[in-house]
């Protein structure tokens, strides 16, 4: 017999057991089928269902644990915690501070509850905190520099000096103000900072003949001082701030004819000579008006600060002082910067208001200013707005 009729007896003899099979049989083989198909269902209806019980258990602990860790970590507390914030301390690692000195349940959860709730400006300092304390409590006190020990607050003035700066730091920390001014003229510290802010302090670096070389560099803001603090870092700050600030100018000094220690000679200037936006703006376009004629500024703030002296009105001897940083005498900008000017008088050094005058006369008992063409005009405007 050939191989295929074999096969085809085999498969003959296959269907024919299949047709004689016991009716039984086939009803207890789908029996167990269904039974299968039963347990199947029911282990994976289990799994789902515990899935769910789990996704349940862990999101009402996890709302817990978020819920406790902004509220209080111990609400009847009495304790206080002194509690240091570094300069520069993003969120998430004061959360991680206040959570090692145990005033909070959580850094990360007040990292998250922080950027939600778009709490930022946070400020550096030594403060009191309490575990009995919520989120939003410390927050506040982040923000409003509250809750400091042992913490000065040191407000710079627009249009100080250097030399009143060192008087202002002497009165309100415990370093003198021979030690501010020292440290002013220390070339190794002035070296260390221009390392490290290169873009701020490459043109002052290059300066001839300055009394200062940081004068013009030491942003007028209020500053926190820490009894651990240093002079240095303190005077670090100031220059930190400056650095922030010019960031969003440098390209804007770069487009300029100006260098960094031009602009800020020129605003510390305008800083002084004019009140308003627009009068600075002004100012700032006759400087450059008669510099391009080559005329001397004529700043009386320039004789002051050649002089060292503070007063109301200066004299035509005063205008004799041998200075560079006279004004009168030396045409452009004098060595560099006169005070330490703000922002404002940034800016309008770098987007001054178009004009043809090439003098200006300020009215000091009502601050207004008139502005001229000509010598002749300029004479006239004194003569009725200055003569008392």
């Amino acid at each position: 017999m050939s191989d295929k009729n074999q096969s085809e007896d085999n498969q003959t003899s296959n269907k024919t057991e299949k047709t004689n099979e016991n009716p039984k049989n086939i009803k207890n083989r789908k029996k167990r089928r269904k039974n299968e198909d039963r347990v199947v269902h029911k282990i994976v209806w289990g799994v789902v269902l515990a899935l769910i019980i789990v996704g349940v258990i862990f999101g009402v602990a996890a709302y817990n644990y978020v819920k406790s860790s902004i509220e209080p970590l111990s609400p009847n507390s009495e304790d206080s915690v002194a509690v240091t914030i570094p300069n520069g301390s993003s969120n998430k690692m004061i959360g991680e501070i206040l959570e090692e000195e145990d005033v909070i349940n959580s850094g990360t959860v007040f990292n998250y509850y922080m950027k939600f709730n778009n709490q930022d400006g946070f400020q550096a300092g030594e403060y009191v905190f309490s575990p009995s304390m919520s989120l939003d409590e410390i927050a506040s006190s982040l923000k409003e520099g509250e809750s400091a020990i042992n913490q000065a607050r040191i407000a710079i003035p627009e249009g100080y000096d250097i030399e009143e700066i060192a008087a202002d730091v002497g009165e309100q920390t415990e370093f003198s103000e021979d030690e501010f001014l020292d440290l002013m003229k220390d070339e190794d510290f002035f070296d260390e900072l221009h390392e490290s802010y290169p873009d701020l302090l490459d043109d002052a670096a290059e300066a001839d003949d300055v009394r200062y070389r940081l004068e013009g560099y030491l942003f007028p803001a209020t500053y926190d001082y820490q009894p651990d603090m240093s002079l240095e870092e303190l005077v670090e700050q100031m220059v930190g701030t400056t650095d922030s600030v010019l960031e969003d100018h440098y390209d804007e000094i770069a487009d300029s004819d100006l260098n960094v220690h031009e602009t800020l000679t020129v605003a510390s200037l305008v800083e002084q000579e004019g009140e308003s936006e627009e009068d600075r703006k002004q100012i700032a376009q006759v400087f450059f008006n008669r510099t391009e004629a080559d005329m001397p500024l004529q700043s009386d703030i320039s004789i002051l600060y050649a002089l060292g002296e503070h007063k109301e009105l200066v004299t035509y001897e005063d205008l004799e002082v041998d200075s560079p940083y006279n004004l009168y005498q030396n045409v452009g900008y004098g060595p560099g910067p006169f005070d330490n000017p703000s922002e404002d008088a940034i800016d309008a050094v770098l987007n001054p208001t178009d004009n043809d005058y090439y003098y200006f006369v300020a009215d000091t008992s009502t601050g207004n200013v008139y502005y001229a063409e000509t010598y002749e005009e300029h004479n006239e405007l004194i003569e009725e707005y200055m003569d008392d």
